[in-house]
């Protein structure tokens, strides 16, 4: 008889280290992952580092800054962008990549494509985050044997079209209800639970209202058993609640992410690196006082 982690019922203990390509990493406190965006529209930095020297040398500044991880990504998802083709894609972060082969720390690549995935993992990458959860045919046969950590993440609708009209009836129990459907397909594939993270897609198809609650709910989702990435920094959220341009959202973006950490999340994904790591720092020191 299968257990019940087998067959999907629900983990019977939490995962306490993450299996990351050629790395393994202890999650007993928040890991920052920082964002190198090889995209021209990117809403974050406006395309500041498209081109492949200038995503490179963002990327080793965040190595430097102390990031734990990297996240590389060569499609903007940003609500209305349209698709990328994934060979446009490639080109965009293969590069990087193969530059960064050696940097110290694992790398991410954010795709939703699984060609893309393929070769990306063929470079060198220790992580696939992917914002459509492996839904994709041939996205799980991509990873599955290449010992890569995966983050599946939940969206209601397409990047183009998300932010038009999000509706849940209960946003908290849909989302957790997504990723433990998607952890449970991932484990009957063969994929170890020590290498799946889930992400509840902060501004992926929500209001303002959704994204409050699923952070207000995170130790729900943290619960479960797998480890939780949270990306605010820098979303539109903060901006709606603060009346803050993006490049002037990096204060409410750190308070989003210390609720986040606050609630379980083991990985956050930030564009400011060192403000976070200070800002995690000086709350892991309040945290662990006694």
């Amino acid at each position: 008889m299968r257990s019940n982690d087998e067959r999907g019922a629900g983990p019977r203990r939490p995962v306490q280290r993450l299996r990351c390509g050629r790395f393994e990493l202890e999650i007993a406190r928040p890991l920052v992952m920082g964002v190198v965006n090889v995209t021209p529209d990117s809403f974050s930095d406006g395309g500041r580092h498209a081109g492949a020297e200038a995503a490179i040398a963002r990327a080793r500044r965040l190595v430097e800054e102390g990031a734990d991880l990297l996240d590389v990504g060569g499609e903007s998802t940003r609500p209305g962008a349209a698709p990328v083709a994934p060979d446009e894609e490639l080109a965009r972060v293969a590069p990087v990549l193969e530059a960064l082969r050696d940097c110290g720390v694992p790398l991410s690549v954010d795709t939703r494509h699984p060609p893309t995935m393929r070769a990306a993992l063929a470079l060198g990458a220790d992580m696939i985050n992917d914002i459509d959860a492996l839904r994709a045919p041939g996205a799980i046969d991509a990873v599955r044997d290449s010992g890569c950590a995966v983050c599946v993440m939940h969206m209601q609708g397409e990047p183009a079209t998300m932010q038009q009209a999000p509706d849940y009836e209960d946003v908290v129990a849909e989302v957790c209800g997504f990723l433990a459907g998607r952890v449970a397909a991932l484990a009957a594939e063969g994929i170890a639970r020590e290498r799946i993270v889930v992400d509840p897609g902060i501004g992926f198809g929500k209001t303002l209202r959704h994204n409050l609650l699923l952070l207000e709910a995170l130790d729900r989702l943290a619960a479960a058993g797998q480890p939780v990435l949270v990306g605010v920094s820098r979303k539109s959220m903060i901006g709606q609640l603060t009346g803050r341009p993006t490049d002037a959202r990096l204060a409410g973006g750190l308070a989003a992410m210390l609720s986040a950490a606050a609630r379980g999340a083991a990985i956050v994904r930030v564009h400011d690196v060192a403000e976070s790591r200070d800002a995690l720092r000086v709350w892991n020191a309040i945290a662990e006082a006694r």
